[in-house]
């Protein structure tokens, strides 16, 4: 027997019901509405209703159990099974969404669970964070909710390797199987990249605090040991004289030359190093370690230079400098973020300033220097610097003051 229902002018009708009982888990209590009907469908809506409704009518309304009635009668079977019928299994809406906040709570309690949570304040800001946008809420009605349970375990790695520098693709393999689970444009790899965002500036690490570009994400991966690529990830070094096969005999020829010597994360981690005690000073600039090597030449005392942002291969060379007794003495330029890497230098290795505090700045001070912008920094190893710095408001690039260090690098002065 022919459904009258799988009529052209039913159609509408059962798609405004179809919404109504989705919404609602099926409640036949309500109404639905065509608005603008053609005759065809007033005519149909008539017959459903027993009630005359004119031409020209601007919206037919229709009680769903009127409407459950009618197709019982002509159909033998209800109006949820009729729609299940024609267009697929009804969704209930109001249990699904009851079920996503069921899942919503688990997932955060799972998250709260991680040893992370317990000690770091970063980690549960990204929980929160996470939280708050949609975006947990997003994976967990896609069922996608694996994916930050995943980072968490991406975090929990790091956190254990306590600063050992891990490649990308085999900390993406030594979590999920897959090497390129962390590739950049991954939710996986977005998850993460916020999460240590917030770690690099709770730490003082220097790590930017947005990642929408290639070489933000590098610099974010690189502070938090991370090596996106092994060969780029280099340091500048002049007159430090190591022992070790290859790179230690490197490192040591170029030092009775006085010549600079870049190293890459590659070398060290291929052919590691052993630095004896040694103060070793540390630069933000090359152009302050280019003038020791002209001015000094083998005579200069070793220098590293972090050029900007600190390196995973400059990390992993300090690390060397004080696991051999020694110690580091840091400048940079008297920004916030020079500020900000000297402190994270400081702190990550136990770094003494060197030339760096209030007095430095304001000898340094011109009146033509740059203006000073950004977000003022903590100066812990001289509060009065900060102050000073603020006060004054302006830039004293490194370069600029390279005199007396080029004389404390001839003399061993400042240390």
């Amino acid at each position: 027997m022919p459904n009258p229902f799988e009529a052209p002018e039913y159609r509408r009708l059962l798609r405004a019901a179809r919404r109504s009982l989705e919404r609602t888990g099926g409640d036949l209590d309500g109404s639905v509405s065509v608005s603008s009907p053609d005759d065809a469908e007033r005519k149909a809506i008539i017959g459903v209703t027993g009630q005359y409704r004119p031409a020209g009518t601007a919206r037919l309304t229709v009680r769903l159990a009127e409407l459950d009635a009618a197709v019982r009668e002509a159909a033998g079977r209800g109006l949820p099974e009729l729609l299940a019928e024609l267009g697929g299994p009804l969704r209930d809406r109001p249990a699904e969404l009851a079920s996503h906040v069921a899942e919503r709570e688990t997932t955060i309690r799972s998250l709260e669970k991680s040893l992370l949570f317990a000690e770091f304040e970063w980690f549960r800001e990204w929980i929160g964070a996470v939280a708050r946008d949609g975006t947990l809420t997003k994976l967990v009605n896609s069922g996608e909710q694996w994916r930050i349970a995943q980072a968490v375990r991406v975090l929990e790695f790091l956190a254990a390797r306590d600063g050992v520098p891990v490649l990308l693709p085999e900390l993406a393999a030594a979590v999920t199987g897959d090497t390129k689970a962390l590739n950049p444009g991954t939710v996986l790899s977005t998850l993460v990249l916020r999460a240590l965002s917030l770690r690099s500036l709770e730490l003082g690490a220097g790590g930017p605090a947005r990642f929408d570009t290639a070489q933000a994400r590098r610099e974010l991966w690189d502070v938090s040991d991370v090596v996106v690529d092994d060969l780029a990830s280099r340091v500048l070094v002049l007159n430090l004289p190591a022992s070790g096969d290859g790179l230690g005999e490197w490192l040591t020829g170029a030092a009775c030359r006085g010549v600079p010597f870049y190293v890459t994360l590659q070398q060290l981690l291929a052919m590691p190093v052993r630095i004896g005690e040694a103060a070793v000073y540390v630069c933000e600039n090359p152009a302050v370690l280019r003038r020791a090597a002209s001015d000094l030449g083998a005579c200069s005392a070793p220098l590293l230079c972090a050029e900007g942002r600190p390196s995973t291969a400059f990390h992993q060379l300090a690390s060397a400098v004080v696991a051999g007794g020694g110690g580091l003495l840091y400048h940079g330029d008297f920004d916030w973020p020079g500020v900000a890497i000297a402190a994270s230098v400081m702190a990550r290795h136990g770094a003494r300033p060197w030339r760096f505090g209030a007095a430095d700045y304001t000898a340094g001070l011109r009146d033509d220097s740059m203006l000073l912008g950004g977000s003022p920094q903590s100066t812990p190893w001289d509060p009065s610097l900060g102050a000073v710095m603020t006060s004054a408001g302006r830039v004293v690039y490194e370069e600029s003051v390279a005199g007396p260090l080029i004389d404390d690098l001839c003399t061993g002065g400042e240390a």
